[in-house]
């Protein structure tokens, strides 16, 4: 998985788990799976951060995110 990707994949973990803490802490549940997502979410952004020769800048993220989803659908 190269960084493009893995920083995609955290993204889109990081924005499904907050709905399903909100959900968990609604329901007076503890929220075990978010938590999970979360943690993975952040592994994962860190793992993109780490492996990449030059850094990412928030104005590059949108297009990265955009070209992973489209080689996906491609």
């Amino acid at each position: 998985m190269g960084s493009d990707q893995a920083l995609t994949l955290g993204i889109i973990l990081a924005i499904l788990s907050v709905p399903a803490c909100l959900s968990a802490l609604s329901d007076d549940r503890w929220p075990r799976g978010a938590s999970v997502m979360a943690l993975v979410a952040g592994l994962s952004v860190a793992y993109a951060m780490v492996s990449t020769p030059e850094a990412y800048r928030m104005t590059d993220v949108p297009e990265i995110v955009i070209a992973v989803l489209a080689s996906l659908v491609k």
